[in-house]
């Protein structure tokens, strides 16, 4: 029986149906994407252990990917998870009640004699920023049972993604519509983005969120472990980060009359963490990804909106992605240009002559 399609109409039905089918499957597992996101990324930072132990030492594949199973979910999940819930629930309580901070801005606006903001206003504000927060940790800070199944699938799929490592990354070559060495630069486009934005920002964060909570321990500033988690959060946000916590811890230094701690939380803020932090961004950014800021600093706002908290180093990385195909892109093209006015108008494929 005769087929009614030609064969390049059939080549762009195949080509429809897998991307509709593709597109189908993504809709539906929407809510899970950041499951197999953070699967992926987890891969990638713990890839170079899993290579020197099982490729290089010759350990158990399996042993090994337990391993790194138990040590994600003990560093990671549950540190992560009971950090965010303390996030949350306090900002929550401050939206509840918000009579502490009124007491204070109206001591600050007495001390100053400015008028600050409304007390509806006030009210507006921590309601927005609990939104916003609770957004972007969206996967931890939601129901117990939604937390179970990320989780879960975030296990499963890393599992299999160490246990059929071979298979995964010869699956990626052969069906990316890419050329080798263009898989080559995403590839590194990746470690870079997983090393800086990862690796190396978490390492800014937990330092700085340290450096942060001791400095309002000492000035006697209350709270000062809950606030040294938020100064972790923040210090992911380039440009204001860290100065979002001390900064209003200094102001309530001062509304309360102590204006002496009041001076040292600036005076620490600006020469001690805001230079570990620049001074630590350089270093690392050698050595963990070369990463431009204005690359993060697009990729974290593109990234957090649409991916939540695994936006932080998602959106650098599509940022990243779109940069080295548009570089691929004028390559190629520039050698097409290159290629056609090398060739003569008869089509023999000789080289034209420079003279």
């Amino acid at each position: 029986m005769e087929n009614i399609y030609t064969p390049r109409q059939r080549h762009v039905l195949l080509v429809a149906s897998i991307l509709g089918l593709a597109g189908l499957m993504v809709f539906g597992l929407a809510q899970y994407l950041t499951a197999f996101l953070a699967a992926g990324i987890l891969f990638v930072v713990f890839r170079p252990i899993w290579v020197a132990l099982v490729h290089r030492r010759r350990w158990n594949r399996r042993l090994v990917t337990i391993g790194i199973l138990v040590l994600t979910v003990v560093v990671l999940v549950i540190p992560f998870y009971a950090l965010s819930s303390l996030l949350v629930n306090r900002l929550v309580a401050f939206v509840r009640n918000p009579d502490q901070i009124l007491q204070v801005l109206h001591k600050l606006e007495q001390a100053t004699g400015i008028k600050i903001t409304e007390q509806q206003n006030v009210r507006q504000l921590l309601q927005q920023g609990t939104s916003v927060v609770s957004r972007w940790l969206t996967t931890l800070a939601s129901s117990a049972l939604n937390v179970l199944v990320v989780v879960g699938l975030m296990l499963f799929t890393m599992y299999y993604l160490f246990m059929q490592e071979t298979y995964f990354l010869i699956g990626l070559r052969r069906y990316l519509p890419f050329r080798s060495e263009t898989m080559n630069e995403l590839g590194d486009s990746l470690k870079n983005n997983v090393n800086a934005n990862v690796l190396g920002q978490a390492l800014v964060a937990l330092v700085q969120g340290i450096l942060t909570g001791l400095t309002l321990w000492l000035f006697q500033v209350p709270d000062p472990l809950f606030w040294g988690v938020v100064a972790f959060f923040m210090a992911f946000l380039p440009v204001l980060g860290t100065p979002l916590v001390w900064g209003p811890a200094a102001l309530y230094q001062f509304s309360q009359g102590h204006k002496g701690a009041a001076i040292g939380i600036l005076l620490v803020g600006v020469i001690v963490i805001i230079n570990v932090d620049n001074l630590l961004r350089i270093l690392l950014a050698k050595r963990m990804g070369n990463i431009h800021p204005l690359v993060t600093l697009v990729g974290l706002v593109l990234g957090v909106e649409i991916f939540g908290i695994i936006g932080l180093v998602v959106g650098p990385l599509l940022v990243s992605y779109f940069l080295v195909l548009m570089e691929v892109f004028r390559r190629e093209n520039r050698a097409a240009q290159k290629k056609k006015h090398q060739t003569p108008p008869d089509g023999s494929g000789a080289p034209v002559s420079s003279g």
